[in-house]
């Protein structure tokens, strides 16, 4: 019952929607021929219904000529009937003179003066009957003829009572909009209605597997040191020890030690400043450690959405984590080293045309990453194992934050084209093969990908995952 109120909803509203801009297209034509329309409409009404009256009037008096001749059709036909009646007649008498007994009465002379008089008359009977059946024949095609104007005089009398009776000015322009431009409204509604189901069948069926058989992106070689995960929380403590900085996003600090050494960081990194922007990582708190021994604590979590869950990540020497800074709320810079990240473009393969990812932004190490998601944060571990030399996984394409740089990254076709049909699941999973680490949400819900479904916002998603944010 659940699914067939969910068809029949979706349904209704495909349809209404249709319906609707059905509506604005034609209202959108009935507009532009307004405004094209160089002629005052009633002056335009006017001629109209003159020309119609014309019009009526021709029609009349064509059907009045063609009653009339079909009066005279009949008149005749009655007469050939007539004269073929009364030379039946007259033949038959003929016949009965030069027969029988009166044969033998009647002179020579007569009997050839009778068969003379008997042949005319057979033949004008027979002429007689010809000419009936040309005029019967005639009489049929002019009665045709005779419909046919009676049909067209009464479509235009319906013409004419329409022009004399619709006096709006705004039904005149959708009834010509409609007329003029009427398959285009039928294919704008059926692009609508079908056009989205096809797009989605062929990207499935043609598209998808065209591009999940390319070559993958690979950012880095593979390396011994992976970054370390702690267990994803809704609250996260961490310690700054002697000269470490950190810069967090303001609406993750929930508490802090008294001792750090506060103050504003209007960028995170001055060489990225529109990244940084496009990203949120402006306006940063920063919390730095001055002292040679001493360590303190602080606290985060998120203070606008109570399902986004924190983890920290460590990220070693020789390491290297490659991941989307939207998903960053913090970073520790170590020692008094400064936060080291890495760009790298791909603007010349598939994959970044097909997921709209042109740059990668490497974070390396050593650095620590205070990093968000819906739900908590999930670490994948890639390791070969007998049997399996090259480990690989997917993951959804909308839940992806981050993967070490010598993994083999590309997206691939979703596994069911219901779930994709029905807008459960991206087009394309993310793939990822080799030896390494990558991290995901555990759900999607929270992100540029939730806001995707509504237009603005998925165009700054779009747009966002151009730059790789």
């Amino acid at each position: 019952m659940g699914l067939l109120a969910r068809i029949l909803s979706w349904c209704s509203h495909k349809l209404v929607f249709g319906a609707l801009l059905a509506v604005v297209t034609l209202a959108g034509f009935g507009f532009w021929v307004y405004f094209r329309d160089v002629v005052d409409f009633d002056l335009r009404r006017l001629e109209i219904i003159r020309a119609l009256t014309g019009e009526t009037a021709k029609l009349r008096s064509a059907l009045a000529d063609v009653e009339a001749r079909m009066a005279a059709m009949r008149t005749e036909i009655a007469a050939q009937q007539d004269r073929s009646a009364q030379a039946a007649r007259v033949s038959a008498e003929l016949e009965h003179l030069s027969t029988g007994l009166n044969r033998l009465s009647t002179t020579a002379a007569q009997l050839r003066e009778n068969e003379e008089r008997l042949g005319r008359m057979r033949q004008m009977q027979a002429e007689s009957r010809v000419r009936a059946a040309e005029l019967e024949e005639s009489l049929k095609r002019t009665q045709w003829e005779k419909d046919g104007l009676e049909i067209a005089l009464g479509r235009m009398q319906v013409q004419l009572k329409s022009a004399e009776e619709h006096k709006s000015k705004m039904v005149h322009y959708v009834r010509e909009a409609w007329a003029r431009h009427g398959p285009y409204v039928l294919l704008v509604v059926g692009l609508y209605l079908l056009g989205p189901p096809l797009a989605r069948i062929l990207a499935y069926l043609v598209f998808a597997p065209l591009v999940s058989g390319r070559a993958p992106v690979r950012l880095g070689v593979e390396s011994e040191a992976l970054p370390e995960i702690t267990t994803s929380r809704s609250s996260m403590d961490l310690t700054l020890g002697p000269g470490d900085t950190l810069w967090v996003k303001e609406k993750f600090l929930q508490a802090s030690d008294e001792g750090l050494r506060k103050q504003t960081k209007s960028v995170l990194d001055w060489r990225m400043p529109l990244t940084c922007l496009a990203a949120g990582l402006t306006e940063l708190i920063e919390m730095r450690n001055m002292t040679r021994e001493a360590a303190y604590r602080a606290t985060f979590s998120s203070q606008e959405n109570p399902n986004t869950e924190l983890v920290l990540v460590t990220v070693p020497p020789g390491a290297s984590l490659v991941m989307r800074p939207s998903f960053l709320a913090g970073a520790i810079g170590l020692g008094g080293n400064k936060l080291r990240i890495r760009r790298h473009w791909r603007l010349f393969t598939m994959q970044s045309w097909v997921t709209g990812q042109f740059r990668y932004f490497e974070f390396v190490g050593p650095c620590r990453l205070l990093v968000s998601g819906s739900r908590g944060v999930r670490a994948e571990t890639l390791t070969a194992a007998a049997g399996n030399p090259l480990p690989a996984r997917r993951t959804n394409q909308d839940a992806t934050i981050g993967f070490t740089p010598g993994l083999a990254y590309r997206p691939v076709r979703a596994e069911t084209f219901w779930a994709y049909f029905r807008g459960m699941n991206p087009l394309f999973d993310d793939l990822f093969e080799g030896e390494g680490l990558f991290l995901c949400q555990e759900t999607s819900a929270k992100g540029p990908q939730e806001e995707a479904r509504k237009f603005w916002a998925g165009v700054r998603s779009s747009v966002l995952r151009m730059f790789g944010l």
